[in-house]
């Protein structure tokens, strides 16, 4: 069984950095797809970074220069680096995967995809 627990959230001020973890238990990163959204409250939720192992990555516009996303193969682990935070960042961030069991990932880290499986959320709160 799958499940991501997202952790690393927490309140900085504008110009802040924090560095969110996704630990999948029970995924395997021979082959992943991954990717980290947010979801502020009234407003729908969006991605911000895409991930997979074929080298694949993919930034929203919002966050490109400032966020960085990465995995450590080894710790079945994805992360989110962020750095010069606003307070537009403000949100519940989530990290989703694809199910690649078959040993091929299909959602090129889009962001419109159907992502098989999602964690529970870490906040991330900016003050100006």
């Amino acid at each position: 069984r799958v499940q991501l627990a997202e952790s690393g959230g927490g309140s900085v001020q504008a110009g802040g950095s924090l560095r969110l973890a996704c630990a999948a238990s029970g995924y395997h990163f021979s082959s992943y797809c991954m990717a980290w959204f947010r979801q502020a409250p009234g407003k729908e939720r969006e991605g911000v970074a895409g991930l997979d192992s074929y080298g694949t990555t993919k930034y929203a516009e919002s966050v490109k220069g400032r966020f960085t996303i990465s995995a450590d193969n080894a710790k079945n682990t994805l992360y989110l680096q962020m750095n010069s935070l606003k307070p537009d960042d403000t949100a519940m961030y989530y990290c989703a995967a694809e199910d690649c069991s078959g040993d091929f990932c299909y959602c090129r880290a889009n962001f419109d995809y159907e992502y098989d499986f999602w964690g529970q959320g870490t906040q991330v709160t900016v003050s100006s």
